[in-house]
């Protein structure tokens, strides 16, 4: 399979990488998922950037290579625990956490094309509400 994975949302079209040596089973993972449909609403907790939530949705994948500070455009998928299964999709300054607190999520996909127009997402996001994301093979 190919790491190239497209992401729109309407006027939006970004091209990723996935990160296979930092999270390989939380990327092996998400493409069995592909294509994946979902809808991206504003974080309440971690600054500029925009989830994905999951509820108890269980991927199967341990903590990889987790970080609590993604740069925009790094993409965390946090496989649950203290908190609820989420993606998390930074478009600026970003400390990952929840109202139980600061969270690690797994870095498995870096926006690689399109990242000038991450903070466009997520203020129209932000303004409009929810948006429909689409996940796919480039």
């Amino acid at each position: 399979m190919s790491d190239r994975i497209r992401i729109t949302s309407g006027e939006f079209s970004f091209l990723g990488r996935l990160e296979r040596e930092r999270a390989p089973r939380t990327c092996e993972a998400f493409e069995r998922l592909l294509p994946y449909e979902q809808r991206v609403i504003h974080v309440r907790w971690s600054g500029e950037s925009c989830w994905i939530p999951l509820g108890d949705f269980d991927l199967g994948v341990p903590f990889e290579d987790a970080t609590s500070y993604p740069a925009p455009g790094e993409l965390l998928w946090y496989p649950g625990g203290i908190s609820e299964t989420e993606v998390l999709f930074p478009y600026g300054n970003c400390c990952f956490a929840s109202k139980a607190g600061q969270l690690a999520g797994n870095h498995f996909l870096t926006i690689t094309e399109g990242r000038e127009r991450l903070r466009d997402l997520g203020v129209k996001t932000l303004w409009d509400g929810a948006q429909p994301v689409r996940f796919e093979q480039a």
